[in-house]
This record gives structure tokens, C-alpha cells and sequence, in this order.
């Protein structure tokens, strides 16, 4: 397999560490550049996070001596420099839609855990194991931004990636309604225990945009490309709440069912689906991929944030208490690790489809 020399973009924040992280050893991918915003520019990586380290892993020794570079004022050294970039930085909505295109334009590809893109008409959000067919999307962007190789793709918000990669088998019985309660962790926010104390034997009922974001992509996800635009789904209907709790990582979700009258498969059928189900992702063999993507437990007591977030190196989805429900057809818990799953490792594994499909090539 090809070498890609690869820049991270927002570096520094939480996000950012753990894309750091994931370069390390990677099989197709090398880190060879790092940005962020002016006030690190010109610093090592390792001074740049100095007090700011918030992983409970260490710092990769090949990413501390590379210098920071600013991300708007430098934007076309690092673009030159790599195949693509990883993006998680911490600016206002439409400044960060003028910067990834401002990339895209620089014929740098860009693979995004920002949200600013995500309701673009021609941008791909994808999760590679239900949606991979959306990178199409991309031969459309280009025309628009009148580039060669530079395009966005961006992942899904953190906290779908536990529920919805669970009821995407499912959709064939004619799912109608999702009622969907997320428990989801401070390292959500870019946020530790020590610098978020108030967290600590806590419970905050209220996540700024999250429900409506909880509610929305999932139709993305599950919609179909239309005239150079990406068309969302019409349904399933979906209603959210959503808590921020007082763990590190890990975001869990309680999940409600309703499938078309009559069409309801038997709980042993969807735990076949579960058990059975792969995507392009696996079919691909990608290095990021879990080999088995949902799992399913059958302890009452499972899944467990503490227990279970790291399944398969973060990147699988455990499943647990699936039962009858009084109201609706069935319900069950689901849980993903946030930052891995959820966010850069989430990302990595979409450069590395976009890779294997040759949208990413390196130079």
C-alpha cells in the first residue's frame, strides 16, 4: 500500500491529540505536518500542548519536535506538504467553512470532525460501514469548487455513532419512529474531569445543538445522491435528548423502536442482523475497521462505559438490553467510544476509504 503524508489541522485541542495519536504507527499513513491558530504557530508540538495534553496516553515522540504552522496564514505551505489533512478546529461555523475550502482549493483534500460542512449539499458525511457510497458526491464538489484533487468529507456527529449504526439493519422492516436518549461524555466537549469540575458527580440535561443534529444527519446518512446534491431521508422520525454525564469518554444512548404495523422482526432476528451485519468498511479490510462492528451482549448489566468504550481499539459499537416495550416495538442501549468512534478515529477510517476508492492519492 502507498505511504500518505498526512497534516493535522487544529491540532492541539482534544480532537486534534487523538488524531496525533492514531498517525502513530499507522500502516498507510505518516504524520509530516501540524497547524493550528497563531497563538502556537512557530512553537514545537510539545510546547504547543504543554499543560494541555489530555489523553491518558502519551504524546507520540515523531509528532513533538515537528514545528506548529498557523492554519490560515500558512495554509499553502501545508498544502503542499501533504497527500490530505485531518480538520478539528475550534472556530466559528462559517470561518471554518471559508478554511476547509480555502484547502480544498489549495488542491489539499480535507477529511473533517468539524460540523460546518455537514449540511452541504455536495459534501459527503459518511460513516463507512452504512453510507460509503455518498464519497460519489465528491466528482460534483470538485466541479463546483474547480479543483482536481481538493475536496471536504466530513464524519457525523460523535454521538449517532452509537445508536444509528444499530438501527441501520433494521431500516429493511419498515422502522417508523426512534426515540433516542444520549448519556454522553465531557471529552465530547474537549473537556477533562480537571478542567471541567463541575462535571464531577454531575448530570447537565442539555448539550448545546446536539438534539437537533441527533435528529437530522441520520436522514443525511441514509439519504441518496440527486443531481449533484445529497437528498436526505424522509424517515425514519427521530426524537432526541440529550445529557452530558460525568464520564471521560464514552457516549451511550437508550433507544425506542417502532417499526410499520405487522413488519417487526423477532428480537432473535435482529440479534442475527446485528451479529451479521458488515459494511464496505470490512469488506475493504481497512486498517481502522473492526472486524466485528456491532456487538452484541446478553448480560443484563452490559454494555458499560467503563467496561466496553475500547471494544476492538474504540471503533466497535456495543449493544445490550434489547426487550419488548410497552409503547414502542422494541428498546435497547447502545454505546460507542465518542473520541475514537466518534470522532478522529471515526475520521481515519473514512481517509482510509477514501484512499482504497482512490479519492485521496498520494503524490
Amino acid at each position: 500500500m502507498k505511504e500518505y503524508k498526512v497534516g493535522v489541522i487544529g491540532c492541539t485541542g482534544m480532537v486534534g491529540q487523538r488524531f496525533i495519536t492514531l498517525m502513530e504507527n499507522h500502516p498507510w499513513f505518516r504524520l509530516t505536518a501540524v497547524a493550528a491558530s497563531a497563538r502556537s504557530a512557530g512553537k514545537t508540538y510539545a510546547q504547543a500542548v504543554e499543560g494541555r495534553w489530555a489523553l491518558d496516553i502519551p504524546m507520540p515522540q515523531e509528532a513533538a519536535g515537528l514545528t506548529v504552522l498557523d492554519a490560515e496564514a500558512d495554509a499553502e505551505k501545508l498544502a503542499g506538504m501533504v497527500d490530505f489533512c485531518f480538520c478539528a478546529v475550534d472556530m466559528k461555523k462559517e470561518e471554518i467553512r471559508a478554511l476547509e475550502e480555502k484547502y480544498a482549493k489549495l488542491e489539499c483534500p480535507i477529511v473533517s470532525n468539524n460540523s460546518a460542512h455537514r449540511w452541504t449539499d455536495d459534501v459527503p458525511m459518511v460513516v463507512p460501514e452504512i453510507n460509503a457510497d455518498h464519497i460519489q458526491i465528491i466528482d460534483a464538489q470538485r466541479r463546483r469548487l474547480g479543483t482536481k484533487r481538493g475536496f471536504i468529507a466530513v464524519k457525523s456527529n460523535c454521538s449517532l455513532q452509537s445508536y444509528v449504526p444499530a438501527l441501520h439493519p433494521l431500516k429493511k422492516y419498515g422502522l417508523e419512529r426512534v426515540l433516542v436518549c444520549t448519556y454522553q461524555a465531557i471529552s465530547g466537549a474537549g473537556k477533562t474531569f480537571a478542567r471541567w469540575p463541575e462535571m464531577v458527580d454531575n448530570c447537565i440535561p442539555y448539550i448545546g445543538g446536539e438534539e437537533e443534529k441527533s435528529e437530522q444527519e441520520p436522514l443525511k446518512l441514509w439519504g441518496h445522491i440527486e443531481e449533484g446534491k445529497i437528498v436526505k431521508a424522509q424517515g425514519p422520525s427521530i426524537t432526541a435528548q440529550c445529557f452530558r454525564v460525568a464520564c471521560q469518554d464514552g457516549h451511550m444512548a437508550a433507544v425506542f423502536m417502532k417499526f410499520a404495523a405487522g413488519k417487526a422482526p423477532s428480537a432473535e432476528q435482529i440479534k442475527s442482523d446485528w451479529a451479521a451485519f458488515r459494511g464496505p468498511a470490512q469488506e475493504l479490510d481497512l486498517p481502522s475497521a473492526p472486524k466485528q462492528f456491532l456487538h452484541y451482549f446478553e448480560e443484563e448489566n452490559r454494555p458499560q462505559t467503563r467496561l466496553d468504550r475500547n471494544l476492538e481499539h474504540g471503533m466497535a459499537v456495543s449493544i445490550g438490553r434489547l426487550r419488548p416495550d410497552t409503547q414502542y416495538d422494541y428498546k435497547f442501549v447502545c454505546l460507542s467510544h465518542n473520541t475514537l468512534r466518534g470522532a478522529a478515529g471515526g475520521a481515519v477510517l473514512l481517509a482510509e476509504l477514501l484512499c482504497a476508492k482512490g479519492y485521496i492519492e498520494a503524490r
